[in-house]
């Protein structure tokens, strides 16, 4: 090749390498979008001051001393346990002046069986024997009358008033009556009855015939006439 038509083909080379530069930026600033402006911020300006020292607050005055008051603290407290009291001095236990009235014998239908044999009439039996001997002896004292035989549960039963056995209630009365010397009772009235008009006095004037006493004794022999009050309660 000619020197002359190299020198004109790397011209030609030269221009095609600018001009295919010259359209890149070109295409480059036309795609770029375009980006909205923003103002920078205010500019913030400190100032540098030297502080001073903070000087602390005086202490506060000191207070007066109270006129009402004061001296040594007090001492600890000490707990003692309480001393123990002495006991009372018991009270002497005098006699009274008269004996305490005769309980009446109450003679009753339990509602239950107990725990432990009561009191109960005594048997009946028959034997033979002989002996011998005399009189009253010389010994003094009082044997208050004792009973032998009272009503059976039948007979008390057979005896409760119709109308409070038909209502299912119970009562009880009081006798006051004398012990003769053949064991049974007389002269007998009536001191109470609970409740009142159900019928329960008469029924224990009606169990009178059922009783049988051992008179009371003075100087070792039966009296008669001696008053025993007897108590007949039904359940």
């Amino acid at each position: 090749m000619r020197p002359e038509r190299m020198k004109q083909w790397r011209w030609g080379a030269a221009g095609l390498v600018a001009l295919l530069h010259l359209g890149a930026f070109v295409l480059l600033g036309v795609g770029r979008p375009e980006t909205p402006w923003d103002p920078p911020p205010p500019l913030i300006i400190v100032d540098l001051v030297r502080s001073e020292p903070i000087v602390p607050p005086p202490p506060p005055p000191p207070q007066p001393a109270s006129s009402q008051g004061g001296g040594a603290p007090a001492a600890p407290s000490v707990v003692r346990p309480p001393r123990p009291r002495p006991e009372p001095p018991r009270p002497e236990v005098t006699p009274p002046p008269s004996p305490a009235p005769e309980q009446p014998l109450v003679v009753g239908i339990a509602p239950e069986p107990g725990p432990t044999p009561g009191p109960g009439p005594g048997g009946q039996g028959t034997g033979g024997g002989g002996g011998a001997g005399s009189g009253v002896g010389p010994g003094v004292g009082d044997g208050l009358p004792r009973i032998i035989r009272g009503p059976t549960v039948g007979e008390l039963r057979a005896l409760h008033p119709r109308e409070a056995f038909r209502q299912r209630r119970g009562g009880q009365a009081t006798l006051a009556c004398r012990v003769r010397l053949d064991t049974s009772l007389s002269d007998c009235r009536l001191v109470d009855e609970t409740p009142p008009g159900m019928g329960f006095g008469e029924a224990a004037l009606a169990a009178v015939r059922y009783f049988r006493f051992r008179p009371a004794t003075q100087n070792g022999a039966p009296i008669d006439g001696r008053e025993v009050r007897v108590g007949v309660e039904w359940p």
